[in-house]
């Protein structure tokens, strides 16, 4: 279908074109159900109490879908000029939707998710407000758009910081509701959260040379692909570290270590098949193994514990 025939359809069939390309609903919502789940069950591991009801969990994917939505409407806000000189074809860009759609969308879910937080806990608005107002931090850059763009490895973690801040609301719905305090190693969890948000942007972020793109940020492109990969798989190794305290804490250290050891084999072997050869192909497999090693971190730490 045409560009042009595309914004003749009706904006219900256009905003169906957008998610299939840039939020697939159906996938979104599976992955941060095991996120959101997973959270809550560690910190109710954590703290050696029974897992908590299921309204608990309902506000914690609620709000955390709301968010993950949220962050696609601040990408498309930030990354407006970029993908309009160099990414035409996004559908933002071609004339598919328009921005400030996109943008209400966004907007119409704050008074779901806030609403959601208050009828738990009341005092949840206070960690949804934290993370929101990162989110707007990351949306215009913190007020130094240039300045951070010339600094990669410091825009990564300014912007991966908002996934412990999710994830401190997420836990907060178990922790918060029940003793008011977060369990004494909560922080392990957190710290696993933004290294596993530095692997999936590192991973999604390391192209064969061939689709390397003027105006488009790769670390394949600045570090070349190979200290690219050895940035990716230390991190990995970090995570593979993270996740080893977090099951320790929760009393399953070693079926958790288990778990975490397959999955960083493989994404160890995919990395070194991208060293060897960067192609396509390669590519789409770190890609597939960085959001594969977060699934595990979180179903070993989130989900293991009820079977030991």
């Amino acid at each position: 279908m045409s560009a042009l025939s595309e914004v003749t359809l009706p904006l219900a069939q256009r905003l169906w074109i957008y998610q299939r390309e840039r939020f697939p609903v159906a996938k979104t919502a599976l992955l941060v159900a095991v996120f959101s789940v997973a959270s809550v069950n560690v910190s109710a591991f954590l703290a050696g109490r029974p897992l908590p009801s299921l309204p608990v969990y309902a506000v914690a994917f609620i709000v955390a879908f709301t968010i993950f939505l949220q962050l696609r409407a601040c990408d498309e806000v930030k990354d407006a000029d970029l993908d309009r000189r160099y990414r035409p074809e996004l559908p933002v860009p071609r004339g598919l939707v328009d921005l400030r759609v996109i943008v209400g969308i966004g907007l119409a879910a704050v008074p779901l998710a806030a609403v959601a937080a208050a009828v738990l806990a009341p005092a949840l608005l206070w960690l949804l407000a934290l993370a929101w107002l990162w989110l707007g931090l990351m949306t215009v850059e913190f007020f130094a758009p240039e300045w951070l763009r010339a600094r990669p490895f410091l825009y990564l973690v300014s912007h991966m910081m908002i996934m412990p801040l999710l994830d401190l609301f997420v836990t907060g719905c178990e922790w918060l509701t029940a003793s008011g305090a977060p369990p004494e190693k909560l922080w392990l969890f957190l710290v696993l959260s933004f290294v596993n948000g530095c692997v999936i942007e590192i991973g999604r972020k390391m192209r064969a040379p061939e689709n390397e793109r003027e105006g488009v940020d790769t670390y394949s492109a600045l570090l070349g692909p190979r200290r690219a990969a050895v940035l990716w798989c230390a991190l990995l190794l970090a995570g593979f570290g993270l996740l080893l305290a977090v099951g320790s804490a929760v009393g399953a250290f070693y079926a958790v270590a288990i778990v975490g050891l397959l999955g960083l084999a493989v994404c160890l072997v995919s990395a070194l098949l991208y060293v060897r050869a960067p192609t396509e192909g390669a590519e789409r497999l770190v890609d597939a193994m960085a959001g594969l090693w977060v699934l595990i971190c979180y179903g070993a730490a989130g989900f293991v514990p009820l079977f030991v």
